[in-house]
């Protein structure tokens, strides 16, 4: 996977996320009350919701602020109209950078976004940029623990995965997004349970970082990541995984 998703799963791990609860909360209401405005507040037949729902979920977000973010996206509670929009950049040594965002406001955004790049050896590029570098996938991440290689095979890809790829703890299971929760559902069905699974963008080509340019990168992507409107940053960057988790302890 890319350094970016290793990045995520290693803070993942590391509880990183609960630090920020609220935050997280702010950013998963966002999305639930937009994807029920978008498709409808029936989770069955809205697979978006349903990813975020799951999302939430595995936040451990209470049941009634679910509820809640679905009845403002379909109108039957009073909320703030979002929209969604993407922010393309560069970082420290030449890095791709792809956010999404939910805003209110997308002046505002676009200015506060552009004065983070800026204060952050980085610099905010135009539309299309950056999005050719990448490609929009369904993202499973399983411990190894969990099921063998040969029968995790067997039963992703019966069920639509294009990929799985082995890293020294986990499994990478990649697929078309249009059949990531016909993978989760097979998995689910097996009682597999992963460590993370959403969708994301993934780098056609990667840049290796080291050093300065890496630590300057991660400190990027974290203050964009911690941006109330943004919901997802997307990177090229390849450091390797023993410099990721020293900086994640650092930071």
């Amino acid at each position: 996977m890319s350094g970016h998703s290793k990045w995520a799963s290693i803070k993942h791990k590391k509880g990183a996320a609960d630090a920020k609860r609220g935050r997280l909360f702010t950013k998963l209401i966002r999305e639930i009350t937009v994807a029920a405005k978008n498709g409808g507040g029936n989770p069955d037949t809205n697979p978006s919701l349903r990813t975020a729902i799951n999302r939430a979920n595995s936040a451990n977000m209470p049941k009634d602020n679910i509820e809640k973010a679905i009845k403002k996206g379909t109108g039957e509670l009073p909320g703030v109209s979002y929209e969604s929009c993407v922010f393309e950049g560069y970082g420290p040594g030449g890095v791709a950078i792809l956010v999404e965002a939910l805003t209110d406001n997308k002046n505002r955004s676009t200015a506060e976004i552009r004065n983070i790049f800026s204060k952050k050896n980085g610099n905010m590029a135009g539309s299309g940029s950056v999005s050719w570098i990448f490609t929009p996938k369904g993202f499973i991440l399983i411990d190894k623990e969990k099921i063998g290689e040969e029968d995790l095979f067997a039963v992703s890809v019966d069920a639509g995965a294009e990929d799985i790829k082995s890293t020294e703890k986990n499994y990478e299971v990649y697929s078309d997004p249009k059949d990531f929760e016909n993978v989760k559902n097979a998995l689910q069905k097996k009682e597999i349970e992963w460590e993370d699974a959403d969708l994301t963008m993934i780098p056609n080509s990667t840049i290796k970082l080291s050093g300065a340019d890496a630590k300057q990168c991660l400190a990027l992507v974290e203050a964009l990541e911690d941006h109330d409107d943004v919901q997802k940053v997307h990177a090229n960057f390849d450091i390797p995984e023993d410099i990721l988790e020293k900086m994640a302890q650092e930071m």
